[in-house]
């Protein structure tokens, strides 16, 4: 398969904090990986990275071959609203907004009538096991119910690539089986390509391959680690 996303050669430093130390990493089209590692291994800065919200200080992103690292903010910020879906550890959904316009807003904020895409983000609701909730505001969701609905504003605009940072870290064991399986018929379905930062490795058994994150540099295969 191509290579979807690739990094090679990532240095990024915050201060004295040298949080990534020459990483390189490569995602197939369709593929579902998973980066582990320890606290502060860098694994979450190298997502950012890969997902334009931070710009290395050295080292290449591409995407299909396109530069992502010497992308304008304005390119880089389309292509994140565009090609590029998220989903957080705490969902970050807009506590203001009920749930159907939670979802739909991403194609609000691509331009999409209001009434087309309510009804676009109405449809993900008994696909995600949430009939009958649009109306409800974030407050008043579970747990697993707010992280499904950010899994559907995420996949809602058809995104290539999913960045997912701890998907599961806010929820219980339960809850976050499934959200994972829910997940992963999701993306399997619109094959999407996703990359997954998780320091649970239940979590990474859902994923086709696992790498690990140490002291700023990816290591080839996944190898056990101590959370700290």
């Amino acid at each position: 398969m191509m290579d979807a996303l690739a990094c090679r050669d990532l240095h990024k430093s915050f201060g004295l904090t040298h949080a990534l130390r020459g990483a390189n990493l490569s995602v197939s089209a369709g593929e579902v990986l998973a980066v582990m590692g320890p606290s502060g291994s860098g694994k979450s800065t190298l997502l950012q990275c890969l997902a334009g919200i931070l710009t290395p200080d050295s080292g290449e992103v591409s995407l299909d071959g396109m530069r992502i690292d010497l992308l304008g903010d304005h390119r880089r910020t389309r292509l994140r609203r565009t090609i590029f879906g998220f989903v957080f550890q705490f969902g970050q959904l807009v506590a203001e907004l009920p749930v159907a316009e939670n979802i739909a807003l991403p194609l609000l904020l691509a331009g999409d009538r209001r009434r087309a895409a309510l009804s676009a983000a109405r449809d993900w609701l008994p696909r995600l096991g949430l009939d009958g909730l649009h109306d409800r505001l974030p407050g008043d969701l579970s747990g697993g119910q707010a992280q499904r609905v950010a899994i559907a504003r995420a996949l809602i605009a058809g995104p290539r690539v999913l960045f997912a940072d701890e998907p599961t870290g806010a929820l219980d064991s339960v809850a976050a089986d499934q959200v994972m399986e829910v997940l992963m018929d999701e993306v399997r379905a619109q094959g999407t390509c996703v990359l997954m930062v998780t320091h649970e490795p239940r979590v990474a058994a859902y994923a086709d391959r696992t790498v690990t994150v140490r002291d700023g540099r990816v290591v080839h295969p996944a190898r056990e680690w101590e959370a700290v």
